[in-house]
């Protein structure tokens, strides 16, 4: 597997491009927040795939970073005539559990299938948020903000998994 762990400036800044692009509109406009849904959708998506060790999820958020710090590194060369291969801290989510897995699998399914069901714009919408969470959740900040996540899903699959067996209904 070809990806990263670690976010360089020039990463950070291709996040922050589509962060802003994707706020500009709805911080001049009425500030309704279903303007931000579709963004949120994809960024919810990437949380639960950087919660993810490994497998098809775990790759797509590590490659998102390496994406990021490529575009990130020749935008800044091209619009400022610098680079700044520099990394910033990083961080991950770590602790996802078995029964978590199936919720986080869930919820990618489920903005997969938003996704598919949106229109033009919602669809970039979504892959901004998803290039976006996955990138900054790279970082140390953003990934200690949602440090409480893996922990989560892990609990709501458990409740999951007990529904199912029938504990505590007979």
């Amino acid at each position: 597997m070809t990806g990263t762990t670690t976010l360089t400036l020039g990463g950070l800044l291709a996040a922050l491009l589509i962060l802003v692009a994707n706020l500009h509109p709805w911080w001049t406009g009425s500030r309704e927040m279903k303007q931000l849904a579709a963004f949120g959708k994809g960024f919810s998506a990437a949380a639960c795939a950087a919660a993810c060790p490994g497998g098809l999820l775990g790759w797509a958020h590590s490659r998102a970073g390496t994406v990021g710090n490529g575009a990130g590194e020749r935008v800044s060369a091209t619009a400022a005539g610098s680079t700044s291969g520099s990394t910033v801290t990083s961080g991950q989510l770590v602790g996802l559990g078995t029964t978590g897995a199936i919720i986080a699998v869930t919820v990618v399914f489920l903005v997969g299938l938003s996704y598919k069901a949106a229109g033009k714009k919602d669809k970039k919408r979504i892959i901004g948020g998803a290039f976006v969470g996955s990138t900054l959740l790279l970082t140390a900040g953003v990934a200690g903000a949602l440090e409480w996540l893996p922990g989560a899903l892990d609990t709501v699959g458990e409740a999951l998994k007990d529904a199912v067996q029938g504990a505590g209904i007979l």
